[in-house]
């Protein structure tokens, strides 16, 4: 199982951070806004931030009141990007959509559950650090605690992170650092155009993040 749909993006390119930012307001109706960017320096990338321990360079907002500048026309979008063309392109949550993330390798397991068993899915990405971000309804961050209980696990017990209001995921083509750049795993399509709900994709999901921490345990042991 890998990326099936996604390519390596050896450079970022303003022009492609823009084209991309522009192409979520205008095809999907997210709401963008600009983060932070990699600057050169001393043979390396750094966080435009000025952090040198910065834990996302180049890939979290660049000011405090950043769900102010979001926004869902390309007009703004082009606007904001004019102003620094590198910065990276990240997507409030909790607006259009809530976000479930897992492991890279929980991930890939839970979407060949779910593509088996033919349940609907929104676009995915990949990002650098191995982790997976599974586009859903907003609402999830919500439901999601009582939806894995009722699974049967403890939400602190396992590895699903939901991001709802307040939150933010970087969107391709992003690059984190220099660990590489955020890619699609199932890119946005009209076929995709409307997102499952939480619950539609929380038991495949739970189940690989259970499984994964059964044989973190055993391993342990």
């Amino acid at each position: 199982m890998g990326v099936t749909e996604a390519a390596p993006i050896p450079h970022q390119r303003g022009e492609q951070l823009l084209d991309s930012a522009v192409r979520y307001a205008e095809e999907r109706h997210w709401d963008v806004f600009p983060g932070t960017w990699l600057e050169a320096a001393d043979g390396a990338e750094h966080c435009s931030c000025g952090d040198a321990a910065c834990p996302a360079p180049g890939a979290h907002p660049a000011r405090p009141d950043w769900a102010n500048q979001a926004t869902g026309s390309a007009t703004a979008v082009r606007r904001l990007w004019a102003k620094q063309p590198r910065s990276s392109v990240l997507l409030p949550t909790g607006r259009t959509f809530d976000a479930l993330e897992v492991s890279e390798s929980a991930g890939f397991l839970a979407l060949a559950r779910l593509e088996r068993m033919d349940l609907p899915l929104g676009p995915v990405t990949c990002t650098p650090d191995r982790r997976m971000v599974f586009f859903v309804l907003p609402g999830a961050s919500l439901k999601a605690p009582d939806l894995i209980r009722n699974l049967g696990w403890m939400p602190s017990a396992i590895d699903l992170v939901t991001r709802g209001e307040g939150h933010w995921v970087a969107a391709p083509p992003t690059r984190i650092g220099g660990r590489g750049a955020v890619q699609w795993a199932r890119r946005p399509t009209p076929a995709n155009r409307w997102l499952p709900d939480a619950e539609e994709l929380i038991s495949p999901l739970a189940y690989a993040c259970g499984r994964e921490a059964a044989e973190r345990r055993t391993r342990s042991s």
